[in-house]
């Protein structure tokens, strides 16, 4: 791990940032390949998936955006917490946008939101994962590029554990992707296809991100909230509430648990 985090430091950040969220896009295209090995998934083992993603986002979302964002904010008291609230608002803002404008359809293929269109169920489905990716790739990007610019608090330890963290969750999202595709009646292949491709914004929006913190420094603290409420947004909004929907919800939370731990841990661990 120490070769891992000293080559990050060697190179430029935004391609550092790139690096990382290809490896996060490459766990989703292992699990989506899980789709090659089995015919059905048990709602339990989904549920239990889904719970784990939630638990890795909210533990990231304090441990390695907010806390950070918070620590190297100016002022005392309740002026230093500006920027992360204003952000955090922020974030949660865009992916409420997102999610209105946006045509998506739920994993459960019952809830479509968004704008009304006549697209496949399929392409629904890969965007509303899309829209779950978009902040988890800029809040690796923003964390690259706040180490670059040598903020205190922000290191390349904490921007690796992140990017792990998100990793390890994007392994059962590839496959809580694929697994529905392929009971729609769609081949291994295809369902394969779509389930990594929801993970494509990742690198794009990692570099997006380290490229705007580099730019425009003075934003870093409200960047790192603003990934933060975003990703609260769509955990709270919908992999939560997905996992409620049958009668694993205890199942559901202690997966939610031990993502959080594992996420907490690894933060700590290497930040």
């Amino acid at each position: 791990m120490e070769q891992i985090i000293s080559y990050f430091e060697s190179i430029n950040p935004i391609l550092a940032a790139f690096y990382a969220t290809l490896f996060t896009w490459g766990l989703t295209a292992l699990g989506a390949a899980l789709v090659f090995l089995f015919k059905t998934m048990n709602r339990a083992v989904l549920d239990g998936m889904l719970g784990f993603t939630g638990g890795v986002m909210v533990a990231a979302s304090f441990w390695s955006l907010l806390a950070p964002g918070i620590e190297m904010s100016p002022g005392e008291g309740f002026q230093k917490v500006v920027p992360a609230a204003v952000g955090f608002l922020l974030g949660a803002a865009f992916i409420y946008g997102l999610d209105k404008i946006l045509p998506h359809i739920h994993i459960n293929f019952k809830e479509s939101e968004g704008i009304k269109t006549p697209w496949h169920r399929t392409t629904l489905l890969t965007l509303a994962i899309t829209l779950h990716n978009i902040p988890e790739g800029l809040a690796v990007g923003v964390l690259f590029g706040g180490v670059a610019a040598g903020f205190e608090g922000a290191n390349i330890g904490g921007a690796v554990a992140l990017a792990l963290g998100i990793g390890l969750q994007n392994f059962p999202e590839g496959f809580a992707v694929a697994m529905p595709l392929r009971r729609q009646g769609l081949s291994r292949l295809k369902s394969f296809t779509y389930g990594q491709a929801s993970a494509a914004v990742e690198p794009l929006a990692a570099v997006l991100g380290a490229w705007a913190v580099l730019t425009f420094q003075p934003i870093l603290p409200y960047a790192l909230s603003f990934a933060a409420g975003a990703m609260i947004f769509v955990v709270v909004e919908e992999v939560i509430p997905e996992t409620q929907l049958d009668k694993y919800t205890d199942i559901a939370t202690m997966g939610f648990i031990g993502g959080f731990i594992i996420m907490m841990a690894l933060d700590v661990g290497l930040g």
